[in-house]
């Protein structure tokens, strides 16, 4: 954790050091680059400075103390929830405390569903009970419950050329894993092309490259005109079985029953806080991570962990008495389980000031070892930041990728805000195998 943190931590700092302009704009500077290299260069000792305090110093665990102490106090914090809201408070005066300037919080409507009880149980050709999980925003089914028969598919190819054997069938995906963003529109679209085929359900193979029978949960999106129908992820040797049952011709029936809700939205926080720049302090370099989570677990890897870096990449700075030229702005999001709700609604309101944001930065893919970070922006940028990474040399995480990306920074990165996600080694690692193939 402390290795990601110094990814954050340097490159938030140092960024905010550089060029008085915003990075994304074209001509970047009066200076020549040869100028801005070498001012890099002249922070060695600052960045050695954050380098030592976050992994030999006082600092050293600390972000993973102020994690655990969080989560073992609240637990799971999903959207509209009253967990949700006393982490946002816990972290409002945890802020405060931490000596942090301009610690406020900016309110948002956000989604309210709550999935009740749930079960899925196969009746034919054999009695199984099913593991499942309930998707975010699906209603529920009637208190019988559906009992259907199964059509099992592969893709939503297979899905239309079977759509006459579809009605009034619970629809099962078994769709291959290839990679998370292929895949996950199975989970986020299923039920929506299940129910333009006449289907009373959909059932989707959790989302997963493994499994250990384990279902995993995550949004699902209705569409406007098209019947809204019960759907949930089972697990990966579930979907499995049933697909080998299918080929064999067995029927299969299934009873499901889900308690799920949708409540009328709630209100929320974003939750902010800053060190003000001393020579710009208008232009804001941003990092971030989101403080909700889903209902079936802490929230401690997504995105609990993102959270505290972030927070903690501000604690770094100001223990160290560092005072950067622009402004570094944390922001704890809100509702970004249902489609970065939170973040589109500051995006909303503070878009109007975009040029003066230079950077907007999140992590989202779990605090593992990382090997760098993934930036999108122009060339001239990208090489501003390669010049700083290069300072994270002492502990070997300099490497600068393509596609910073994440769903809260996206509506920032879209209009043309140069953006970074930090990488762990675990997505090289699965990217290099996959070329091995």
């Amino acid at each position: 954790m402390k290795f990601l943190l110094l990814t954050f931590v340097g490159v938030v700092h140092l960024l905010s050091l550089s060029s008085g302009k915003t990075i994304y704009k074209n001509d970047i500077s009066q200076r020549t680059f040869q100028e801005i290299k070498e001012e890099i260069a002249s922070y060695g000792d600052v960045a050695k400075a954050i380098i030592n305090l976050a992994v030999y110093g006082k600092a050293q665990n600390r972000s993973y103390e102020r994690l655990a102490l969080l989560v073992d106090t609240v637990g799971p914090r999903p959207s509209g929830s009253k967990s949700l809201e006393k982490a946002i408070q816990i972290m409002y005066q945890n802020l405060q405390e931490d000596g942090l300037e301009n610690v406020h919080l900016e309110p948002v409507k956000i989604p309210h569903w709550e999935r009740g009880e749930e079960s899925a149980v196969m009746l034919e050709p054999r009695i199984h009970k099913m593991a499942i999980l309930g998707l975010g925003s699906s209603i529920g089914t009637p208190p019988e419950g559906i009992t259907a028969e199964v059509l099992v598919v592969t893709s939503f190819e297979e899905l239309q050329r079977r759509a006459p054997e579809a009605r009034g069938k619970i629809v099962v995906y078994n769709q291959p894993y290839v990679n998370y963003s292929k895949t996950v529109q199975y989970r986020v679209q299923g039920s929506v092309e299940a129910a333009k085929v006449g289907a009373v359900a959909s059932l989707i193979r959790s989302v997963a490259s493994f499994s250990i029978y384990s279902p995993h949960t995550g949004i699902q999106e209705y569409q406007d005109g098209v019947p809204k129908i019960p759907t949930a992820c089972i697990t990966v040797e579930d979907a499995e079985m049933m697909s080998r049952m299918a080929s064999r011709g067995n029927r299969i029936v299934i009873q499901l029953k889900m308690g799920a809700k949708n409540y009328p939205d709630a209100d929320s926080f974003n939750t902010v806080a800053e060190i003000i720049g001393s020579k710009y302090p208008e232009q804001v370099v941003l990092v971030s991570g989101h403080l909700d989570s889903w209902d079936v677990g802490q929230g401690a890897m997504d995105d609990g962990g993102g959270a505290f870096i972030s927070w903690e990449a501000l604690s770094l700075i100001k223990d160290l008495g560092l005072r950067p030229k622009r402004t570094l702005r944390l922001v704890l999001w809100t509702a970004e389980e249902q489609g970065g709700i939170g973040a589109f609604q500051y995006y909303q309101l503070h878009k109007a000031n975009i040029s003066n944001y230079s950077l907007v930065m999140e992590s989202d893919l779990g605090t593992f070892l990382p090997s760098g970070l993934q930036f999108t922006g122009s060339e001239k940028a990208r090489t501003i930041v390669e010049e700083v990474m290069s300072l994270l040399q002492p502990v070997n995480i300099t490497q600068v990728f393509r596609a910073g990306e994440g769903t809260d920074i996206n509506f920032w990165i879209q209009a043309g805000v140069p953006g970074t996600t930090r990488r762990p080694v675990w997505l090289e690692l699965r990217e290099r195998g996959r070329e091995c193939e």
